[in-house]
């Protein structure tokens, strides 16, 4: 009865609890309305779905997911993991109902396009990525001296991450965006608390909580015009393919940004070019 009654309220008046839900499902044919099927079947609203990147084989997807009664996150994961070749990666609660990725890039966009000066422009970047890529912290870091020069959130200490970038570019290279799960290397001094779950959610010396997620994870890009280094990190959501190649996408835009506010200084502090 109490079920019934509910179901009358409309929805604008129930509290609804919002999860992101991170999938990883074989890559075939009705694997994907097929997860949709099962959280339908507990009575949960897929309001957003997305790739988050293809595997040999297998896909990752993020459902944000409505749920009436919170009671039912458990029921509603065990009912993923029924759908054959589909396991449940990871799973948190959202604030506010989410947010649209896409109309969060056009955001950034005017975010940058606004900032008049260079720093204005690396703060609007370090907090524009915290909301578009849901990071617990972003830090934009000077790698010659070493130190923050903007950021969002509480960042590890700037030489920690010039230590991590260090190694994750003598491993990989330079190229775009990249994503970190390593400890400190050997001989510098270890994150805030001894992990990169902890360094990833920017807890600085306080312990992590009995229950804190595993697997933090620390994606990096080139500012090359700016010759900085963009950090972000996230603690137990690991970066997908397609959210790394945002991060690299964003820098792109903030290095174009860099050049327009050079030749406007240019044309307007330069004798018999301001006109």
């Amino acid at each position: 009865m109490r079920e019934t009654v509910r179901s009358r309220v409309p929805r604008s008046l129930v509290s609804v609890a919002t999860y992101l839900v991170r999938v990883v499902l074989t890559d075939r044919p009705g694997a994907l309305g097929a997860v949709a099927s099962r959280i339908g079947s507990v009575r949960a609203d897929v309001v957003a779905v997305e790739i988050v990147e293809r595997r040999t084989g297998s896909a990752v997807d993020e459902f944000v997911v409505e749920l009436a009664d919170e009671e039912r996150l458990d029921l509603l994961l065990s009912e993923i993991a029924e759908v054959d070749g589909a396991s449940v990666e990871a799973v948190r609660p959202i604030t506010g109902g989410g947010h649209d990725r896409r109309l969060d890039a056009y955001e950034t966009a005017v975010a940058l396009m606004r900032a008049r000066t260079p720093h204005d422009v690396l703060s609007a970047l370090a907090t524009r990525i915290c909301t578009e890529l849901d990071a617990a912290w972003t830090a934009v870091v000077d790698a010659e001296s070493a130190l923050v020069v903007a950021s969002h959130g509480r960042p590890p200490a700037a030489p920690w991450l010039v230590a991590l970038i260090a190694e994750d570019r003598a491993r990989h290279g330079d190229e775009g965006a990249s994503a970190s799960s390593s400890p400190a290397p050997d001989g510098e001094a270890a994150p805030p608390g001894g992990d990169l779950a902890q360094a990833a959610s920017g807890e600085g010396s306080e312990p992590v909580p009995g229950d804190a997620p595993d697997g933090g994870d620390i994606g990096w890009v080139t500012l090359a015009a700016w010759d900085v280094v963009l950090v972000a990190g996230r603690p137990g959501w690991r970066f997908g393919l397609r959210e790394r190649a945002h991060l690299a996408a964003v820098a792109r835009l903030a290095d174009a940004r860099w050049v327009d506010l050079a030749e406007h200084e240019d044309r307007t502090t330069t004798p018999g070019r301001a006109g």
